[in-house]
């Protein structure tokens, strides 16, 4: 791969509305990283043509006839090797299925040319950093989309450092700012590397390194102390891996 492939993405639109594809046209043609290779109007056409043209991302309707945005990206992820995929849709109830399935981005209709530019640089950015792992694991999650206002905000998993369950959402802490996720923390927690997060509660996931010290309350009651001095009481279903963090 030449320098200038490294930096440009051969790119396979898919959007069952006509206009909406001459849109994304015009827009991919005003991004230098882009190279449109085709279009398709619906799923199994996109599928056929990925498996041809071997793009390197698909600009992905969510609602299509016949196989939805979701099931193209499933099963175009089987490809070897898949297309990074950012989804682009009106709709913004399913961004946790699009998070299930890792896609780069989820941009609302309509797209404006900088919002297409800033998926794009994230698209480019995740391919250099798997480049520079060699193919490492990236079985666990490395960021979140949560709605915020009127738009889908994305959250570096790194940033946050302490998840807390709230029925059948989750709430991410990163620094003094919070956001509700609709996911359930039993989920949640078989997607988070446990080299960097540990659930201590059936309600408190966090990441290991805000965890300063471990406390004995007495009456078999164990907390975590974290760095910024606040104490949570360690469930006992979970004391054991806890200690075990710790070497005890």
């Amino acid at each position: 791969m030449t320098d200038s492939d490294a930096q440009t993405l051969r790119t396979l639109i898919v959007d069952d509305e006509p206009l909406a594809i001459e849109r994304m046209q015009v827009l991919c043609a005003e991004i230098p990283q882009l190279t449109v290779v085709g279009t398709a109007s619906e799923g199994d056409s996109a599928l056929r043509l990925a498996e041809k043209l071997g793009p390197d991302l698909l600009l992905l309707d969510m609602t299509m006839p016949g196989k939805d945005g979701l099931q193209v990206a499933a099963e175009a992820g089987k490809l070897d090797p898949p297309p990074a995929v950012i989804f682009v849709t009106a709709h913004e109830n399913f961004a946790v299925e699009a998070f299930d399935l890792e896609a780069i981005d989820y941009v609302l209709k309509p797209v404006a040319g900088d919002r297409l530019e800033r998926a794009i640089e994230r698209a480019l950015a995740r391919r250099e950093s798997r480049q520079a792992d060699g193919g490492a694991d990236d079985r666990w999650l490395s960021e979140f989309w949560v709605p915020h206002r009127s738009e889908l905000l994305r959250v570096d998993v790194a940033e946050v450092h302490r998840i807390d369950a709230e029925r059948d959402y989750v709430r991410l802490h990163v620094g003094e700012t919070s956001y509700l996720l609709l996911q359930t923390i039993a989920g949640l927690e078989e997607k988070l590397d446990p080299e960097k997060f540990i659930r201590i509660h059936r309600s408190t996931i966090l990441r290991r390194d805000v965890i300063a010290g471990l406390k004995h309350e007495g009456l078999g009651v164990w907390c975590a102390e974290l760095a910024d001095g606040e104490a949570l009481r360690i469930g006992r279903t979970y004391l054991k891996k806890v200690k075990a963090m710790a070497g005890r």
